[in-house]
Protein backbone atom coordinates (compact mmCIF):
# COMPACT_ATOMS: atom_id res chain seq x y z
CA UNK A 1 0.00 0.00 0.00
CA UNK A 2 2.75 2.57 0.99
CA UNK A 3 4.40 1.68 -2.92
CA UNK A 4 1.48 2.42 -4.74
CA UNK A 5 0.29 5.66 -2.38
CA UNK A 6 4.20 6.68 -3.05
CA UNK A 7 3.69 5.96 -6.67
CA UNK A 8 0.98 8.20 -6.81
CA UNK A 9 2.38 10.62 -4.86
CA UNK A 10 5.34 10.95 -7.72
CA UNK A 11 2.99 10.72 -10.53
CA UNK A 12 1.08 14.03 -9.25
CA UNK A 13 4.64 15.93 -8.77
CA UNK A 14 5.35 14.81 -12.12
CA UNK A 15 2.32 16.24 -13.55
CA UNK A 16 1.99 19.72 -11.64
CA UNK A 17 6.26 19.61 -13.05
CA UNK A 18 4.65 19.24 -16.54
CA UNK A 19 1.96 21.47 -16.66
CA UNK A 20 3.59 24.32 -14.85
CA UNK A 21 6.93 23.67 -17.71
CA UNK A 22 4.74 23.62 -20.52
CA UNK A 23 1.55 26.31 -19.55
CA UNK A 24 -0.68 23.33 -20.13
CA UNK A 25 -3.37 25.32 -18.12
CA UNK A 26 -6.73 23.26 -19.00
CA UNK A 27 -8.87 26.75 -18.77
CA UNK A 28 -6.13 27.98 -21.30
CA UNK A 29 -6.72 24.63 -23.40
CA UNK A 30 -10.39 25.42 -23.88
CA UNK A 31 -10.37 28.46 -24.76
CA UNK A 32 -7.49 26.98 -27.75
CA UNK A 33 -9.77 24.02 -28.82
CA UNK A 34 -11.56 24.35 -32.23
CA UNK A 35 -15.17 23.70 -32.74
CA UNK A 36 -16.12 20.15 -32.31
CA UNK A 37 -17.46 20.67 -36.05
CA UNK A 38 -15.58 18.80 -38.97
CA UNK A 39 -13.53 21.03 -41.22
CA UNK A 40 -11.64 19.71 -44.04
CA UNK A 41 -8.64 20.71 -42.80
CA UNK A 42 -9.02 18.25 -39.90
CA UNK A 43 -8.03 15.37 -42.05
CA UNK A 44 -4.25 14.03 -42.94
CA UNK A 45 -4.36 10.99 -45.27
CA UNK A 46 -1.39 9.09 -44.41
CA UNK A 47 -0.37 5.52 -45.70
CA UNK A 48 -3.95 4.97 -47.45
CA UNK A 49 -6.02 6.01 -44.28
CA UNK A 50 -7.65 8.73 -43.22
CA UNK A 51 -6.61 10.19 -40.14
CA UNK A 52 -7.69 13.00 -37.85
CA UNK A 53 -5.80 15.43 -36.62
CA UNK A 54 -5.66 15.28 -32.50
CA UNK A 55 -7.66 17.98 -31.31
CA UNK A 56 -9.07 18.26 -28.02
CA UNK A 57 -12.09 16.92 -26.04
CA UNK A 58 -14.44 17.39 -23.24
CA UNK A 59 -16.18 13.72 -22.57
CA UNK A 60 -19.29 14.71 -20.26
CA UNK A 61 -20.96 11.59 -17.84
CA UNK A 62 -22.77 11.01 -14.81
CA UNK A 63 -22.17 8.95 -11.78
CA UNK A 64 -24.13 5.59 -11.97
CA UNK A 65 -25.00 3.29 -9.18
CA UNK A 66 -22.04 1.15 -10.06
CA UNK A 67 -19.44 3.91 -9.54
CA UNK A 68 -21.15 5.66 -6.27
CA UNK A 69 -18.68 5.11 -3.83
CA UNK A 70 -15.56 4.89 -5.30
CA UNK A 71 -13.13 7.40 -5.35
CA UNK A 72 -12.53 9.64 -8.52
CA UNK A 73 -9.26 7.84 -9.00
CA UNK A 74 -10.43 4.58 -8.51
CA UNK A 75 -12.92 5.14 -11.08
CA UNK A 76 -11.08 6.03 -13.94
CA UNK A 77 -8.15 3.44 -13.31
CA UNK A 78 -11.05 0.65 -12.82
CA UNK A 79 -13.25 1.53 -15.52
CA UNK A 80 -11.41 2.92 -18.37
CA UNK A 81 -8.22 0.64 -18.27
CA UNK A 82 -7.16 2.34 -21.71
CA UNK A 83 -4.96 4.77 -20.26
CA UNK A 84 -2.46 4.01 -17.09
CA UNK A 85 -2.84 5.10 -13.40
CA UNK A 86 -0.47 7.45 -13.46
CA UNK A 87 -2.33 9.57 -16.30
CA UNK A 88 -5.29 9.87 -14.44
CA UNK A 89 -3.77 11.38 -11.54
CA UNK A 90 -2.18 13.69 -13.40
CA UNK A 91 -5.41 14.55 -15.04
CA UNK A 92 -7.53 14.88 -12.05
CA UNK A 93 -4.51 17.17 -10.31
CA UNK A 94 -4.06 19.44 -13.19
CA UNK A 95 -8.33 19.58 -13.32
CA UNK A 96 -8.78 17.67 -16.68
CA UNK A 97 -10.97 15.54 -15.13
CA UNK A 98 -13.66 17.44 -12.63
CA UNK A 99 -16.56 16.43 -10.82
CA UNK A 100 -19.48 19.15 -11.16
CA UNK A 101 -16.85 21.49 -12.96
CA UNK A 102 -15.12 21.66 -9.35
CA UNK A 103 -11.13 20.22 -9.46
CA UNK A 104 -11.38 17.65 -6.61
CA UNK A 105 -8.66 15.62 -5.08
CA UNK A 106 -7.71 12.15 -5.75
CA UNK A 107 -9.25 10.54 -2.40
CA UNK A 108 -12.79 12.12 -3.23
CA UNK A 109 -15.57 9.91 -3.28
CA UNK A 110 -18.07 10.23 -5.73
CA UNK A 111 -21.87 10.22 -5.47
CA UNK A 112 -24.92 9.20 -8.22
CA UNK A 113 -25.50 10.98 -10.93
CA UNK A 114 -22.79 14.03 -10.53
CA UNK A 115 -21.54 15.21 -13.41
CA UNK A 116 -18.20 13.88 -14.39
CA UNK A 117 -16.06 15.43 -17.49
CA UNK A 118 -12.84 14.52 -18.59
CA UNK A 119 -10.77 16.67 -20.94
CA UNK A 120 -8.29 15.15 -23.14
CA UNK A 121 -6.01 15.26 -26.06
CA UNK A 122 -8.39 12.60 -28.77
CA UNK A 123 -6.77 10.99 -30.71
CA UNK A 124 -9.39 9.45 -33.35
CA UNK A 125 -8.88 5.62 -34.94
CA UNK A 126 -8.22 5.71 -38.81
CA UNK A 127 -10.55 4.65 -41.88
CA UNK A 128 -10.39 3.75 -45.08
CA UNK A 129 -9.63 7.13 -47.50
CA UNK A 130 -12.45 6.14 -49.63
CA UNK A 131 -14.68 8.90 -50.11
CA UNK A 132 -18.22 8.85 -48.93
CA UNK A 133 -20.32 9.20 -52.21
CA UNK A 134 -23.58 11.24 -52.46
CA UNK A 135 -26.15 9.30 -54.52
CA UNK A 136 -29.24 11.67 -53.95
CA UNK A 137 -29.05 14.83 -53.13
CA UNK A 138 -32.84 16.33 -52.14
CA UNK A 139 -34.08 19.29 -50.06
CA UNK A 140 -34.60 16.78 -47.21
CA UNK A 141 -32.76 13.83 -48.02
CA UNK A 142 -29.21 12.80 -48.68
CA UNK A 143 -28.27 9.36 -49.57
CA UNK A 144 -24.84 7.96 -49.81
CA UNK A 145 -22.40 4.66 -50.39
CA UNK A 146 -20.90 4.54 -47.21
CA UNK A 147 -17.56 3.31 -47.91
CA UNK A 148 -16.77 0.00 -45.23
CA UNK A 149 -14.77 1.00 -41.81
CA UNK A 150 -16.41 4.58 -41.81
CA UNK A 151 -19.06 4.62 -38.26
CA UNK A 152 -22.62 6.32 -39.10
CA UNK A 153 -22.55 9.11 -36.47
CA UNK A 154 -20.09 9.80 -33.89
CA UNK A 155 -19.94 6.61 -31.29
CA UNK A 156 -16.83 5.11 -29.00
CA UNK A 157 -13.74 6.64 -30.09
CA UNK A 158 -14.87 7.98 -33.23
CA UNK A 159 -16.10 11.65 -34.21
CA UNK A 160 -14.93 13.45 -36.94
CA UNK A 161 -13.98 10.45 -38.87
CA UNK A 162 -17.61 9.51 -39.16
CA UNK A 163 -20.20 9.54 -42.09
CA UNK A 164 -21.35 12.94 -40.52
CA UNK A 165 -18.43 14.18 -39.81
CA UNK A 166 -17.04 14.10 -42.94
CA UNK A 167 -20.26 15.26 -45.22
CA UNK A 168 -19.99 18.11 -42.81
CA UNK A 169 -16.35 18.60 -43.53
CA UNK A 170 -16.33 18.18 -47.00
CA UNK A 171 -19.56 18.80 -48.02
CA UNK A 172 -20.68 21.54 -45.35
CA UNK A 173 -23.90 19.69 -44.62
CA UNK A 174 -25.79 19.75 -41.45
CA UNK A 175 -27.76 19.05 -39.22
CA UNK A 176 -28.23 15.71 -40.96
CA UNK A 177 -30.46 12.53 -39.20
CA UNK A 178 -29.30 9.03 -40.26
CA UNK A 179 -32.45 6.73 -40.22
CA UNK A 180 -31.39 3.80 -40.22
CA UNK A 181 -27.37 2.08 -39.40
CA UNK A 182 -24.65 0.07 -40.99
CA UNK A 183 -22.61 -1.32 -39.04
CA UNK A 184 -18.87 -0.54 -39.54
CA UNK A 185 -17.00 -2.49 -41.36
CA UNK A 186 -20.42 -3.13 -44.23
CA UNK A 187 -20.61 -0.38 -46.67
CA UNK A 188 -23.40 0.75 -49.10
CA UNK A 189 -26.51 2.61 -49.16
CA UNK A 190 -27.44 5.28 -46.13
CA UNK A 191 -30.32 7.35 -46.04
CA UNK A 192 -30.03 10.86 -44.14
CA UNK A 193 -33.06 13.38 -43.46
CA UNK A 194 -32.04 16.54 -43.45
CA UNK A 195 -34.43 17.61 -40.80
CA UNK A 196 -36.05 16.19 -37.99
CA UNK A 197 -40.00 16.11 -39.53
CA UNK A 198 -38.29 14.04 -42.73
CA UNK A 199 -36.10 11.85 -39.96
CA UNK A 200 -39.60 11.07 -37.95
CA UNK A 201 -41.11 10.00 -41.10
CA UNK A 202 -39.03 7.55 -42.43
CA UNK A 203 -38.74 6.28 -38.33
CA UNK A 204 -42.48 5.58 -38.42
CA UNK A 205 -42.25 3.53 -41.70
CA UNK A 206 -39.20 1.02 -40.42
CA UNK A 207 -41.30 1.31 -37.24
CA UNK A 208 -44.32 -0.03 -38.63
CA UNK A 209 -42.99 -2.48 -40.56
CA UNK A 210 -43.37 -0.81 -43.99
CA UNK A 211 -39.93 -0.88 -45.14
CA UNK A 212 -38.09 -3.35 -47.17
CA UNK A 213 -34.07 -3.69 -47.18
CA UNK A 214 -31.93 -5.41 -49.59
CA UNK A 215 -28.04 -6.40 -49.19
CA UNK A 216 -25.65 -8.71 -51.01
CA UNK A 217 -23.12 -10.56 -49.81
CA UNK A 218 -20.09 -12.98 -50.78
CA UNK A 219 -20.41 -15.80 -48.70
CA UNK A 220 -18.18 -19.11 -48.47
CA UNK A 221 -19.28 -22.64 -50.82
CA UNK A 222 -22.06 -23.01 -52.87
CA UNK A 223 -25.21 -21.32 -51.49
CA UNK A 224 -28.50 -23.40 -52.14
CA UNK A 225 -30.34 -22.45 -55.36
CA UNK A 226 -33.75 -22.55 -53.76
CA UNK A 227 -34.71 -19.43 -51.95
CA UNK A 228 -34.18 -20.08 -48.29
CA UNK A 229 -35.77 -18.47 -45.03
CA UNK A 230 -33.87 -18.62 -41.68
CA UNK A 231 -36.10 -17.87 -38.96
CA UNK A 232 -33.35 -17.88 -35.20
CA UNK A 233 -33.42 -16.07 -32.70
CA UNK A 234 -30.42 -13.72 -32.29
CA UNK A 235 -28.85 -13.05 -28.75
CA UNK A 236 -26.12 -10.22 -28.49
CA UNK A 237 -23.81 -10.69 -26.56
CA UNK A 238 -21.96 -6.85 -26.07
CA UNK A 239 -19.21 -7.63 -24.06
CA UNK A 240 -17.30 -10.26 -26.97
CA UNK A 241 -19.22 -7.84 -29.56
CA UNK A 242 -20.95 -10.54 -31.21
CA UNK A 243 -23.92 -12.08 -32.02
CA UNK A 244 -25.54 -16.17 -32.21
CA UNK A 245 -28.01 -17.70 -33.35
CA UNK A 246 -30.54 -20.00 -31.90
CA UNK A 247 -33.49 -21.85 -33.44
CA UNK A 248 -36.27 -21.08 -31.42
CA UNK A 249 -38.29 -24.44 -33.30
CA UNK A 250 -35.74 -26.91 -32.38
CA UNK A 251 -35.41 -25.74 -28.31
CA UNK A 252 -37.85 -28.35 -26.17
CA UNK A 253 -40.36 -26.81 -23.91
CA UNK A 254 -38.40 -26.82 -20.65
CA UNK A 255 -35.56 -24.49 -22.34
CA UNK A 256 -35.59 -21.10 -22.39
CA UNK A 257 -34.81 -19.60 -26.16
CA UNK A 258 -32.50 -16.59 -25.49
CA UNK A 259 -32.36 -13.81 -27.72
CA UNK A 260 -35.00 -11.45 -29.98
CA UNK A 261 -36.93 -13.07 -32.96
CA UNK A 262 -35.15 -12.51 -36.42
CA UNK A 263 -35.75 -13.75 -40.26
CA UNK A 264 -33.90 -13.05 -43.10
CA UNK A 265 -34.52 -14.40 -47.04
CA UNK A 266 -31.75 -15.92 -48.77
CA UNK A 267 -31.76 -15.87 -52.49
CA UNK A 268 -28.91 -16.91 -54.88
CA UNK A 269 -27.56 -14.40 -57.39
CA UNK A 270 -24.47 -16.26 -58.93
CA UNK A 271 -21.96 -18.85 -57.74
CA UNK A 272 -18.67 -19.96 -59.22
CA UNK A 273 -18.26 -22.92 -57.25
CA UNK A 274 -15.67 -21.66 -54.02
CA UNK A 275 -17.85 -18.53 -53.47
CA UNK A 276 -21.58 -17.33 -53.93
CA UNK A 277 -22.94 -14.14 -53.95
CA UNK A 278 -26.63 -14.20 -52.20
CA UNK A 279 -28.86 -11.49 -52.06
CA UNK A 280 -30.00 -11.09 -48.22
CA UNK A 281 -33.25 -9.24 -47.40
CA UNK A 282 -33.56 -8.85 -43.68
CA UNK A 283 -37.28 -8.79 -42.49
CA UNK A 284 -36.50 -7.68 -39.11
CA UNK A 285 -33.23 -5.53 -37.56
CA UNK A 286 -31.28 -7.74 -35.39
CA UNK A 287 -27.68 -6.72 -34.44
CA UNK A 288 -25.68 -8.45 -36.94
CA UNK A 289 -28.35 -10.06 -38.29
CA UNK A 290 -27.32 -10.99 -41.85
CA UNK A 291 -23.51 -12.13 -40.53
CA UNK A 292 -25.25 -14.33 -37.98
CA UNK A 293 -27.90 -15.82 -40.22
CA UNK A 294 -25.28 -16.48 -42.79
CA UNK A 295 -23.34 -18.18 -40.84
CA UNK A 296 -26.02 -20.47 -39.55
CA UNK A 297 -26.69 -21.19 -42.93
CA UNK A 298 -23.06 -22.92 -43.15
CA UNK A 299 -22.21 -20.54 -45.36
CA UNK A 300 -20.47 -16.81 -43.36
CA UNK A 301 -19.50 -14.08 -45.58
CA UNK A 302 -15.92 -14.94 -47.26
CA UNK A 303 -14.02 -12.93 -44.95
CA UNK A 304 -15.79 -12.01 -41.87
CA UNK A 305 -13.71 -12.28 -38.87
CA UNK A 306 -16.18 -12.93 -36.38
CA UNK A 307 -18.42 -15.62 -37.93
CA UNK A 308 -16.00 -16.72 -40.37
CA UNK A 309 -13.13 -18.27 -37.48
CA UNK A 310 -15.49 -21.85 -37.24
CA UNK A 311 -14.58 -22.03 -41.31
CA UNK A 312 -11.22 -21.82 -41.55
CA UNK A 313 -7.70 -22.65 -40.11
CA UNK A 314 -6.20 -19.74 -40.50
CA UNK A 315 -8.12 -16.36 -41.41
CA UNK A 316 -5.03 -14.00 -41.97
CA UNK A 317 -3.93 -16.21 -44.69
CA UNK A 318 -7.09 -16.17 -45.97
CA UNK A 319 -7.02 -12.21 -45.65
CA UNK A 320 -3.24 -11.95 -46.74
CA UNK A 321 -4.48 -14.08 -50.03
CA UNK A 322 -7.40 -11.79 -51.08
CA UNK A 323 -7.37 -11.53 -54.99
CA UNK A 324 -10.23 -8.49 -55.10
CA UNK A 325 -8.58 -6.07 -57.33
CA UNK A 326 -10.61 -3.10 -56.05
CA UNK A 327 -9.29 -3.38 -52.19
CA UNK A 328 -7.21 -1.46 -51.00
CA UNK A 329 -3.91 -2.18 -49.28
CA UNK A 330 -2.12 -0.01 -46.68
CA UNK A 331 1.61 0.11 -45.41
CA UNK A 332 2.09 -0.25 -41.69
CA UNK A 333 0.86 3.01 -39.34
CA UNK A 334 4.48 2.62 -37.79
CA UNK A 335 5.93 4.83 -40.45
CA UNK A 336 4.29 7.53 -40.14
CA UNK A 337 7.09 10.31 -38.52
CA UNK A 338 5.56 13.11 -36.22
CA UNK A 339 5.56 16.78 -37.94
CA UNK A 340 4.87 19.64 -35.87
CA UNK A 341 2.64 20.54 -39.16
CA UNK A 342 0.55 18.06 -38.35
CA UNK A 343 -0.65 18.68 -34.97
CA UNK A 344 1.16 20.01 -31.56
CA UNK A 345 2.14 17.54 -28.62
CA UNK A 346 0.37 17.51 -25.66
CA UNK A 347 2.70 16.23 -22.79
CA UNK A 348 0.04 14.76 -20.59
CA UNK A 349 -1.36 12.32 -23.91
CA UNK A 350 -0.58 9.12 -23.84
CA UNK A 351 -1.28 8.74 -27.51
CA UNK A 352 1.41 11.59 -28.66
CA UNK A 353 3.48 11.45 -30.85
CA UNK A 354 1.50 8.52 -32.54
CA UNK A 355 -1.01 9.82 -34.62
CA UNK A 356 -2.84 6.24 -34.37
CA UNK A 357 -4.48 5.76 -30.53
CA UNK A 358 -3.01 2.90 -28.55
CA UNK A 359 -5.23 -0.38 -29.97
CA UNK A 360 -6.27 0.71 -33.10
CA UNK A 361 -2.84 -0.21 -34.92
CA UNK A 362 -4.80 -3.42 -37.02
CA UNK A 363 -5.70 -2.64 -40.48
CA UNK A 364 -9.28 -2.68 -41.09
CA UNK A 365 -10.99 -4.90 -44.32
CA UNK A 366 -14.10 -4.09 -46.11
CA UNK A 367 -16.48 -6.62 -44.97
CA UNK A 368 -18.14 -8.40 -48.15
CA UNK A 369 -21.89 -7.42 -47.25
CA UNK A 370 -22.85 -4.16 -48.88
CA UNK A 371 -26.78 -2.63 -48.86
CA UNK A 372 -27.67 -2.01 -51.81
CA UNK A 373 -32.00 -0.60 -51.44
CA UNK A 374 -34.05 0.27 -49.34
CA UNK A 375 -37.64 0.67 -49.97
CA UNK A 376 -40.83 1.96 -48.31
CA UNK A 377 -44.19 3.63 -49.35
CA UNK A 378 -43.87 6.28 -51.82
CA UNK A 379 -39.95 6.54 -52.08
CA UNK A 380 -37.01 3.72 -52.89
CA UNK A 381 -33.15 4.30 -52.80
CA UNK A 382 -30.52 2.51 -54.46
CA UNK A 383 -26.64 2.07 -54.58
CA UNK A 384 -24.50 0.53 -56.96
CA UNK A 385 -22.67 -2.63 -56.21
CA UNK A 386 -19.03 -3.08 -55.23
CA UNK A 387 -16.20 -4.00 -56.99
CA UNK A 388 -15.80 -7.13 -55.23
CA UNK A 389 -19.46 -8.33 -55.86
CA UNK A 390 -18.41 -10.39 -59.07
CA UNK A 391 -17.65 -13.82 -59.55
Amino acid sequence: MKRKQQQDDDAVDSCASSSSSNSMNTADLVLQSPSYLSQKQDYIFHGGRRHVRPYYFEFISHVNKRWAGKTILDLFADEFKGRPREYYLGAIKCGRIRVDGEIVPVSYVVRSSQKITHFLHRHEPPVMTDDVMILVKEPDVVTVCKPASIPVHPCGQYRKNTVVGILEAEHDMGPLFPIHRLDRLVSGLLIIARNAAKADFFRQQIEGGMVKKRYIAKVIGVFPEDEKIVEANINYNGSEGRSTAEDAKSSGDDKKVKGKPACTKFTRIDTNGTHSLVLCEPVTGRTHQIRVHLQYTGHPIANDPLYLNQHMDNLETLIAKRIDAGEKKMVSPDDYVYSSEDFSIDPMCTNCPKLIPQGYEEHDEALWLHCVRYSGTGWEYECPYPSWASL
